[in-house]
Formats: structure tokens, sequence, C-alpha cells
């Protein structure tokens, strides 16, 4: 399904799906999305829903590079990373893309701060430049006194905090987000959003996916994903058909 006539679209997005299907063969062929098209302007903020098992990880992973389409093309900053190699979109995701995962997935030898620069590494930044970086980032999301702590010695909001500074090191054009408070308490996953709303203050694009109605109303629109369809794309406070 195509997205409606009337939601957000700019010029020069940051990211296209165009005719978009994913399929699995697990004995019989599963259909994970079908015919999706979506588009995020530059420095909007959309957050997708859906029941489990719905397509909204798909679409995210689909996005960020992590699988390919059976059927459609996507675009992120201009590069089709439907059609390149691994290596290419390992490169894009190295540089284009930040993620922010529910599990934190950071490396538990490392501190705050070598988490942080770690995708610097393979960026070609000096050591130097990368900790310095890090440093800013960590700042930036409250954990300057955290920078030579392992993530055992942090709790969940600081390791989330740590994840959201790790994304941003290479200063990408898109930012994913998956169940980013998933993992934490009530009043830290407030803070965790604040970050994001502050992020998306500071105009970075950013596509997050949530089975929470209260997170999802911090972004700008709410794409609903049902059955690998795009049902209803929602400006925050009125809902519009797809």
């Amino acid at each position: 399904m195509s997205e409606s006539a009337g939601s957000p679209a700019d010029a020069d997005p940051t990211v296209v799906v165009d005719g978009v299907t994913k399929q699995y063969a697990a004995g019989t062929t599963v259909t994970a999305l079908d015919d999706v098209s979506l588009s995020l302007p530059r420095g909007s903020y959309t957050a997708i829903m859906g029941p489990s098992g719905s397509g909204k990880s798909t679409l995210l992973n689909l996005v960020g590079g992590l699988d390919t389409p059976s059927a459609g093309r996507v675009t992120v900053d201009g590069h089709d990373v439907s059609a390149e190699s691994e290596a290419e979109r390992a490169a894009i995701r190295g540089t284009e893309i930040g993620f922010v995962f529910q599990t934190f997935n950071l490396m538990p030898r490392l501190t705050a701060v070598e988490n942080v620069a770690l995708p610097l590494v393979f960026d070609g930044w000096s050591r130097e430049d990368r900790r310095r970086r890090a440093r800013e980032l960590l700042d930036d999301v409250g954990l300057a006194d955290r920078v030579d702590h392992v993530p055992a010695e942090l709790s969940g909001g600081q390791r989330q905090r740590v994840a959201i500074a790790r994304a941003l090191a290479p200063d990408p054009a898109l930012i994913l987000a998956d169940e980013p408070t998933g993992n934490v308490d009530t009043d830290t996953g407030a803070t965790i959003l604040d970050i994001f709303d502050d992020l998306h203050a500071a105009g970075n694009t950013i596509l997050l996916v949530t089975h929470e109605r209260h997170v999802a109303e911090r972004a700008e629109r709410i794409v609903h994903v049902e059955d690998g369809n795009v049902r209803t794309i929602e400006a925050v406070g009125e809902a519009t058909d797809g």
C-alpha cells in the first residue's frame, strides 16, 4: 500500500520505501511486507506501530540495510540499500544510519567512551578525535561522569543513553530506534524519550518502532502497520486513511 497523499513529504526525503515486498520461505511462503511505500522527510520524527508479526520490525530492518526486499526499492540518503552488496550496506550502516536497540547491544568489556567511539574506528577517525567525539556525546546525554564505566556498572537507562550516543557518533543521516524504552522503567523511559525529542529538535531524522501508544505520540506521525501493510498514517492527533 502507498503512503497517503496527505502525509508529509519533501523534495529530498531521507528515506524512500518504494513498492517493497518481503517474503520468507518457511515451508510455505510468508509475506512479511506487501507492496509498502513510505517516505521519511528530512528532519522528520516517525513512529511505527503494529501488533506482533505485523511487519514493523521487518520494515525497520529493511530501512536499516540489515535485510533486503524481495521486490521494490529502499533508498537512504540517496543510497539504494536494496541494491547494494552486503559490504556496501555495511559501509552505509556505519556512516549513514545510527541504531538504538531495546537490548542496548553494548560491548561488555569496553567502557562507555570506548563503546561510543567504536563506530568511528571503521570510519577512519584518529584515536584522539574518536575519544573527543565520544566524550562530547556522552556529555550531551548526561553521562560525563560515567565515561570510564563498563556496561555492567551502569543502569539500564544509562546503558541506553550510551547506545544513543554511539548511534550519533558518525553524525548519521538517519536514527533507527527499535523499542528504545522496552528495557527501562517508566521514569527512565521518559528521560530517553526526552533525548529523542531533543534530537528531533536538532534536525535529526528519526524512525522509531514501538508497541506503546504514549511512546509513539512523541513523534510527528504514526505509521500503523498490520498484516504486512500500512493501514493508516496518523499525524499525531489526527488519523488519515492510507
